[in-house]
């Protein structure tokens, strides 16, 4: 009976253990990394569909990234970097590489693992470069509980879109907005219910 009590203590520590290990602490968004000054951003601005396959970006590039798209930008009301309608804040943004997707949590700043799938060939749409990029950002409007409103949904990932455009052109990263996806899948693998919307997808990465 010890032995069993012991055995099943033990299990529950490593359950315990591994569920840990799908949380993702990122360091804070680094201010510095995005002191370009807005017009030069704007200049610098392109949509890129080349990338350097097997160079990563770091966790710091992008924590800043993620906090430019969909971050809090007040922590005493909690109103975020980036506008929504109706402040529905409804876009939520999935992490997606070769070893699965997270999804960002901006109020603890870290990545809660969703699913070991390479989520990647599903945006391909038969464009090999979503493949070489080493990040793959996925928004989605959550609706859930409200009438839906796909153009509301649309609208608000646009806004979340921009600002990953300017970071990454701040930060010389590369990267191209594309609603081009297989939704359906999309939608299985990540388990997502009525009124979530995956909306577009951003590779990121360097250029060649």
């Amino acid at each position: 009976m010890k032995k069993l009590i012991t055995l099943a203590i033990a299990l529950i520590m490593m359950g315990g253990s591994m569920q840990a290990q799908e949380t993702i602490q990122l360091p804070q968004p680094n201010m510095k990394m995005l002191k370009m000054k807005l017009g030069d951003a704007l200049k610098q601005r392109r949509s890129v569909r080349d990338y350097q396959a097997g160079k990563e970006i770091t966790q710091e590039q992008l924590s800043t990234i993620l906090w430019a798209a969909a971050g809090i930008n007040d922590t005493k009301s909690g109103r975020l970097t980036t506008p929504t309608a109706v402040n529905m804040q409804d876009i939520k943004v999935y992490v997606c590489n070769d070893k699965g997707v997270w999804l960002f949590n901006a109020k603890e700043n870290n990545l809660t693992k969703v699913t070991d799938t390479d989520l990647r060939p599903s945006m391909t749409a038969r464009q090999q470069f979503v493949m070489d990029a080493p990040v793959n950002l996925l928004l989605v409007s959550d609706q859930t509980g409200r009438r839906v409103n796909e153009r509301y949904g649309a609208m608000d990932a646009g806004y979340v879109s921009q600002d990953i455009y300017l970071a990454c052109a701040a930060m010389g990263l590369k990267t191209v907005a594309r609603a081009m996806m297989d939704q359906d899948a999309v939608k299985k693998t990540l388990k997502l219910k009525d009124g979530v919307m995956p909306m577009l997808n951003h590779p990121i990465g360097y250029g060649k």
